[in-house]
C-alpha cells in the first residue's frame, strides 16, 4: 500500500490555509510543533482543528523558542540554564509543554505527542540519553492515563541513523515505564525518508533498519522531508522521474518514492500552495512502487 499524505507544518508558509486544504482533500493527520512558525504554528492551527474534530494532530515536545523558554522559566518548568539550550526532555518541562500544547491547539486530548529530536539531549552519551528518554516516556504515559494524550513517539532527524537509539531500545524503554511491552503507548515514529536520505529505504528493502522494526511493533511511521526541504525536485531530472514512474513530475516522483518505502504509513508534506498539494495527492494515489523498482532507483542514485 502507498502511504497516505499528511500535512507537515515545518516550513509551511500559510499554515491555516494549508490545513484547510489538506483536511478538505481527506488528509487524516496534521503534524506540528511548539517551535514551528516562530512559535505560532499551534495557535494558527487551533481554529482549523476546532472546525474539524475528525482531523488528528501530531505535535511535539523538545525544542522551544526563546519566548517559550522564558514562559517555562517563569512557570518553574525550566531553570534559566536549561532554557538557554532551546531544547529539553526534562520531565517538568515535558509535562508543562503537553499542557501548553493542549491549550494552544484547543484540544483536550492530543492524538500524538512526539519527543522532538531527542538525540539533541546528551549527545555522545547513550546511557544518559536513554535515561532522559525513559523519564520523558514516563511523563507521556502519565498523560495517556489522564486522557490528555492518546499516544506518543519519537520525531528524529539523525538519532536512528547515528544509532543514538534503536527502535528496539525505544520500545524497551517504553515497556519499562509502562510495566510491560503490552501496556505502553509508544505508537509512532517520525523520521526523514527521501531520495536524499535513502538509508532507511535501502535498509528496509533488505529487511533491516528501523522501518521493519517499526512495522513489527505496529508503529505508525511518518516520513518527514520527502522533498528534502524543497531541494530534491531540483536534483531529480525528468529522466529519473520517468524511470520512477512515467508521467510524473520530478516532485511527484520523489513523493511517490518516499510513500512507497516499506513500513511508511504517512508522508508529511509542507505544501503551502494548492497546486503542489494536488500534485502530491495525485502521486500518492498511484500504485506503490515495487521493491524491485525501489532497488533500481536507489542503485542509480548511489552509483558514482
Amino acid at each position: 500500500m502507498t502511504a497516505e499524505l499528511a500535512l507537515g507544518t515545518y516550513r509551511c508558509r500559510a499554515i491555516p490555509e494549508a490545513a484547510v486544504r489538506a483536511a478538505a482533500s481527506g488528509a487524516q493527520w496534521i503534524d506540528t510543533a511548539p517551535n514551528y512558525a516562530t512559535g505560532q504554528a499551534q495557535t494558527l492551527l487551533a481554529p482549523v482543528l476546532a472546525a474539524r474534530p475528525h482531523v488528528r494532530i501530531a505535535t511535539k515536545t523538545g525544542f522551544f523558542t526563546a519566548a517559550t523558554g522564558t514562559d517555562a522559566v517563569n512557570d518553574g518548568a525550566l531553570t534559566e540554564d536549561q532554557a538557554v539550550a532551546g531544547h529539553s526532555l526534562a520531565p517538568n518541562y515535558v509535562r508543562w509543554q503537553i499542557r501548553r500544547n493542549r491549550a494552544q491547539l484547543g484540544r483536550e486530548r492530543l492524538d500524538l505527542v512526539l519527543l522532538h529530536n531527542p538525540e539533541r539531549a546528551h549527545p555522545g552519551d547513550r546511557p544518559a540519553l536513554h535515561r532522559a528518554i525513559r523519564e520523558a516516556f514516563a511523563v507521556l504515559e502519565e498523560a495517556v492515563e489522564a486522557e490528555h494524550v492518546a499516544g506518543y513517539g519519537i520525531a528524529t532527524w539523525a538519532g536512528l541513523e547515528e544509532e543514538a537509539f534503536t527502535v528496539e531500545e525505544l520500545l524497551a524503554l517504553a515497556g519499562e515505564v509502562a510495566g510491560g511491552q503490552q501496556s505502553h503507548h509508544l505508537v509512532a515514529l517520525q523520521m526523514p525518508v527521501s531520495l536524499v536520505m535513502m538509508t532507511p529505504i535501502v535498509q528496509a528493502l533488505d529487511g533491516r533498519g528501523p522501518l521493519p522494526a517499526a512495522v513489527g511493533a505496529g508503529l505508525r511511521v511518518m516520513a518527514s522531508a520527502p522533498l528534502h526541504g524543497g531541494e530534491l525536485p531540483g536534483m531529480v531530472d525528468q529522466e529519473l522521474a520517468s524511470l520512477i514512474r512515467p508521467g510524473l513530475t520530478p516532485a511527484q516522483a520523489c513523493v511517490l518514492a518516499a510513500a512507497s518505502c516499506p513500513g511508511v504509513t504517512d508522508v508529511l508534506l509542507a505544501a503551502s500552495g494548492a497546486p503542489h498539494w494536488r500534485q502530491a495527492a495525485d502521486a500518492v494515489a498511484q500504485p506503490s512502487l515495487t521493491a524491485a523498482k525501489l532497488r533500481e532507483i536507489t542503485g542509480v542514485l548511489a552509483s558514482p
